[in-house]
Protein backbone atom coordinates (compact mmCIF):
# COMPACT_ATOMS: atom_id res chain seq x y z
CA UNK A 1 0.00 0.00 0.00
CA UNK A 2 1.52 3.72 -1.01
CA UNK A 3 2.34 5.61 1.79
CA UNK A 4 0.08 8.89 2.08
CA UNK A 5 -0.22 9.82 5.28
CA UNK A 6 1.21 13.16 6.77
CA UNK A 7 2.48 13.11 10.01
CA UNK A 8 3.45 16.67 10.26
CA UNK A 9 0.06 17.87 9.71
CA UNK A 10 -2.08 18.22 12.26
CA UNK A 11 -5.97 19.25 12.00
CA UNK A 12 -7.22 21.94 14.36
CA UNK A 13 -11.55 21.95 14.16
CA UNK A 14 -13.31 25.24 14.80
CA UNK A 15 -17.07 24.35 15.48
CA UNK A 16 -20.12 26.27 16.09
CA UNK A 17 -20.79 25.55 20.30
CA UNK A 18 -24.22 26.44 20.08
CA UNK A 19 -27.07 26.93 17.17
CA UNK A 20 -26.56 29.61 15.78
CA UNK A 21 -22.85 29.95 15.65
CA UNK A 22 -21.44 31.12 12.31
CA UNK A 23 -17.64 29.50 12.33
CA UNK A 24 -17.11 30.79 8.61
CA UNK A 25 -18.14 34.03 9.48
CA UNK A 26 -15.72 34.13 12.26
CA UNK A 27 -12.83 33.17 10.79
CA UNK A 28 -13.15 35.06 7.52
CA UNK A 29 -12.67 38.30 9.91
CA UNK A 30 -9.03 36.59 10.70
CA UNK A 31 -7.16 34.92 7.58
CA UNK A 32 -6.21 35.90 4.45
CA UNK A 33 -8.30 33.82 1.79
CA UNK A 34 -12.08 33.90 1.43
CA UNK A 35 -13.27 30.67 3.70
CA UNK A 36 -16.64 31.31 2.62
CA UNK A 37 -16.64 29.45 -0.76
CA UNK A 38 -15.02 26.68 -2.00
CA UNK A 39 -13.31 24.61 0.03
CA UNK A 40 -10.07 23.81 0.22
CA UNK A 41 -8.37 26.78 0.15
CA UNK A 42 -5.08 27.95 1.18
CA UNK A 43 -4.49 30.77 3.52
CA UNK A 44 -2.30 32.29 6.52
CA UNK A 45 -2.95 33.90 9.83
CA UNK A 46 -0.49 36.83 9.76
CA UNK A 47 0.30 39.68 12.24
CA UNK A 48 -0.93 43.34 12.27
CA UNK A 49 1.65 43.99 10.42
CA UNK A 50 0.79 41.43 7.68
CA UNK A 51 3.80 39.01 8.39
CA UNK A 52 3.37 35.52 8.15
CA UNK A 53 2.79 33.62 12.06
CA UNK A 54 1.02 30.48 10.86
CA UNK A 55 -0.41 28.90 7.16
CA UNK A 56 -2.89 26.29 6.67
CA UNK A 57 -5.61 24.79 4.35
CA UNK A 58 -9.44 25.33 5.49
CA UNK A 59 -11.45 22.23 5.05
CA UNK A 60 -15.22 22.14 5.33
CA UNK A 61 -15.98 20.28 8.87
CA UNK A 62 -19.61 18.65 9.25
CA UNK A 63 -22.04 20.47 11.56
CA UNK A 64 -21.00 24.14 10.40
CA UNK A 65 -17.20 23.49 11.62
CA UNK A 66 -14.17 23.98 9.76
CA UNK A 67 -10.74 22.35 9.49
CA UNK A 68 -7.10 23.76 9.19
CA UNK A 69 -4.61 21.90 8.00
CA UNK A 70 -1.52 22.92 10.05
CA UNK A 71 1.40 22.10 11.13
CA UNK A 72 2.19 19.39 13.67
CA UNK A 73 4.62 21.02 16.22
CA UNK A 74 2.28 24.56 15.35
CA UNK A 75 -1.54 23.39 16.16
CA UNK A 76 -1.44 24.06 19.84
CA UNK A 77 -0.29 27.14 18.97
CA UNK A 78 -2.52 27.85 16.22
CA UNK A 79 -5.24 26.92 18.54
CA UNK A 80 -4.14 29.13 21.44
CA UNK A 81 -3.94 32.25 18.95
CA UNK A 82 -7.64 31.77 17.38
CA UNK A 83 -9.17 31.40 20.72
CA UNK A 84 -7.92 34.98 22.05
CA UNK A 85 -9.74 36.46 18.93
CA UNK A 86 -12.85 34.25 20.15
CA UNK A 87 -13.88 36.38 22.69
CA UNK A 88 -17.42 35.56 23.80
CA UNK A 89 -18.74 33.71 20.60
CA UNK A 90 -19.23 29.95 21.30
CA UNK A 91 -17.26 28.36 19.24
CA UNK A 92 -14.90 25.14 20.17
CA UNK A 93 -11.13 25.58 18.96
CA UNK A 94 -9.23 22.35 19.22
CA UNK A 95 -6.72 20.13 18.11
CA UNK A 96 -8.81 17.29 16.16
CA UNK A 97 -6.41 13.80 16.47
CA UNK A 98 -8.85 11.70 15.17
CA UNK A 99 -8.31 12.71 11.28
CA UNK A 100 -5.14 12.98 9.35
CA UNK A 101 -3.50 14.46 6.48
CA UNK A 102 -2.89 12.98 3.35
CA UNK A 103 -1.27 13.72 0.28
CA UNK A 104 -0.11 11.55 -2.43
CA UNK A 105 1.67 13.19 -5.69
CA UNK A 106 -0.43 11.90 -8.10
CA UNK A 107 -4.01 10.42 -8.41
CA UNK A 108 -7.84 11.56 -8.03
CA UNK A 109 -8.41 10.95 -4.63
CA UNK A 110 -9.15 14.00 -2.46
CA UNK A 111 -8.54 17.45 -3.85
CA UNK A 112 -5.62 19.25 -5.68
CA UNK A 113 -3.50 21.44 -3.83
CA UNK A 114 -5.07 24.66 -4.01
CA UNK A 115 -1.48 26.81 -4.00
CA UNK A 116 -0.58 24.62 -7.37
CA UNK A 117 -1.61 21.38 -9.24
CA UNK A 118 1.69 20.09 -9.68
CA UNK A 119 2.01 19.55 -5.90
CA UNK A 120 -0.34 17.00 -5.96
CA UNK A 121 -3.57 15.71 -4.31
CA UNK A 122 -4.84 16.34 -0.58
CA UNK A 123 -7.45 14.74 1.35
CA UNK A 124 -8.47 14.27 4.90
CA UNK A 125 -9.39 10.86 6.62
CA UNK A 126 -9.73 8.83 10.14
CA UNK A 127 -6.33 8.53 12.08
CA UNK A 128 -5.42 5.12 11.58
CA UNK A 129 -2.00 4.04 13.71
CA UNK A 130 -1.02 1.41 10.59
CA UNK A 131 -1.01 4.58 8.06
CA UNK A 132 2.66 4.59 6.63
CA UNK A 133 4.21 8.29 6.95
CA UNK A 134 4.94 10.28 3.74
CA UNK A 135 6.34 13.06 4.36
CA UNK A 136 9.85 12.67 3.51
CA UNK A 137 8.13 12.32 -0.26
CA UNK A 138 6.03 14.96 0.38
CA UNK A 139 9.13 17.46 0.99
CA UNK A 140 11.28 16.22 -1.52
CA UNK A 141 7.89 16.72 -4.27
CA UNK A 142 7.18 19.99 -2.12
CA UNK A 143 10.58 21.67 -3.02
CA UNK A 144 10.87 20.10 -6.29
CA UNK A 145 8.28 22.65 -7.00
CA UNK A 146 9.69 25.50 -5.59
CA UNK A 147 7.05 25.98 -2.53
CA UNK A 148 8.24 26.94 0.59
CA UNK A 149 5.85 26.27 3.83
CA UNK A 150 5.32 26.30 7.40
CA UNK A 151 6.91 28.55 9.94
CA UNK A 152 11.13 26.95 9.44
CA UNK A 153 11.38 28.19 5.71
CA UNK A 154 8.49 31.23 6.24
CA UNK A 155 9.80 33.26 9.26
CA UNK A 156 7.89 36.28 10.01
CA UNK A 157 8.29 37.19 6.69
CA UNK A 158 5.62 39.42 4.78
CA UNK A 159 2.70 37.17 3.53
CA UNK A 160 2.97 38.69 -0.01
CA UNK A 161 6.90 37.77 0.05
CA UNK A 162 6.60 34.67 0.42
CA UNK A 163 4.12 34.16 -2.94
CA UNK A 164 0.73 34.44 -1.44
CA UNK A 165 -0.63 35.97 -4.89
CA UNK A 166 1.04 33.29 -6.86
CA UNK A 167 0.12 30.47 -4.45
CA UNK A 168 -3.46 31.56 -4.22
CA UNK A 169 -3.23 32.59 -0.36
CA UNK A 170 -4.80 35.83 -0.34
CA UNK A 171 -7.79 37.24 -1.52
CA UNK A 172 -8.49 41.05 -2.45
CA UNK A 173 -12.03 41.22 -3.16
CA UNK A 174 -12.66 39.91 0.57
CA UNK A 175 -13.20 42.15 4.01
CA UNK A 176 -10.44 42.98 6.35
CA UNK A 177 -8.64 40.11 8.14
CA UNK A 178 -5.68 40.66 10.37
CA UNK A 179 -2.86 42.20 8.77
CA UNK A 180 -4.93 43.11 5.69
CA UNK A 181 -3.93 46.84 5.36
CA UNK A 182 -0.43 46.38 4.94
CA UNK A 183 -1.28 43.70 2.40
CA UNK A 184 -3.61 45.38 0.14
CA UNK A 185 -0.99 48.14 0.19
CA UNK A 186 1.42 46.24 -1.39
CA UNK A 187 -0.57 44.47 -3.73
CA UNK A 188 -1.94 48.02 -4.78
CA UNK A 189 1.62 49.95 -4.76
CA UNK A 190 3.11 45.99 -6.28
CA UNK A 191 5.99 46.74 -3.94
CA UNK A 192 6.79 43.64 -3.38
CA UNK A 193 10.60 43.97 -3.04
CA UNK A 194 11.91 40.75 -1.65
CA UNK A 195 10.62 36.98 -2.51
CA UNK A 196 11.12 33.43 -0.92
CA UNK A 197 12.82 31.25 -3.12
CA UNK A 198 14.08 27.58 -3.05
CA UNK A 199 17.14 27.10 -4.34
CA UNK A 200 20.25 24.85 -4.44
CA UNK A 201 21.83 24.43 -1.09
CA UNK A 202 25.38 25.57 -2.85
CA UNK A 203 24.06 28.21 -4.20
CA UNK A 204 21.89 29.96 -0.93
CA UNK A 205 23.56 33.04 0.53
CA UNK A 206 23.91 32.17 4.10
CA UNK A 207 22.62 35.69 4.93
CA UNK A 208 19.33 35.46 3.46
CA UNK A 209 18.18 31.91 4.07
CA UNK A 210 15.47 30.67 6.02
CA UNK A 211 15.91 27.25 6.14
CA UNK A 212 17.95 24.43 4.51
CA UNK A 213 17.31 21.10 3.94
CA UNK A 214 20.86 19.92 3.51
CA UNK A 215 19.88 15.92 3.04
CA UNK A 216 17.89 17.13 -0.51
CA UNK A 217 20.18 19.57 -1.11
CA UNK A 218 17.94 22.79 -1.04
CA UNK A 219 17.64 25.56 1.13
CA UNK A 220 14.90 28.86 1.15
CA UNK A 221 16.15 31.85 1.19
CA UNK A 222 14.58 35.28 0.97
CA UNK A 223 16.21 37.55 -1.85
CA UNK A 224 15.82 40.91 -3.11
CA UNK A 225 13.60 40.32 -6.72
CA UNK A 226 16.31 42.47 -8.35
CA UNK A 227 18.92 39.88 -7.10
CA UNK A 228 16.46 36.37 -8.61
CA UNK A 229 17.72 34.54 -11.27
CA UNK A 230 14.85 34.01 -13.48
CA UNK A 231 16.00 30.97 -15.19
CA UNK A 232 16.22 28.98 -12.28
CA UNK A 233 13.11 29.79 -11.18
CA UNK A 234 10.17 27.48 -11.36
CA UNK A 235 7.84 28.39 -13.98
CA UNK A 236 4.97 29.52 -11.68
CA UNK A 237 7.16 31.73 -9.99
CA UNK A 238 9.35 33.55 -13.01
CA UNK A 239 5.90 33.90 -15.27
CA UNK A 240 4.32 36.03 -12.04
CA UNK A 241 7.36 38.11 -11.70
CA UNK A 242 7.63 38.64 -15.59
CA UNK A 243 4.51 40.06 -15.53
Amino acid sequence: MTATRLNDRAIVRLAPAEAGEDVAEFLQGLVTNDVSGDLPVYAALLSAQGKTMFDFFVWPGEGGALLLDCETEAAAELGKRLSLYRLRRKIDIARDESLAVHWSAKGDEGASDPRLPELGQRWLAPADGNDEPADAAYLAHRLSCGVPEGRAEMGDILWLEANAVELNGVSFEKGCYIGQENTARMNWRQKVNRRLVVVPLDQSQEKRRKAAHADLGFAIDHLRVADLNAAALPDWQRGALSE
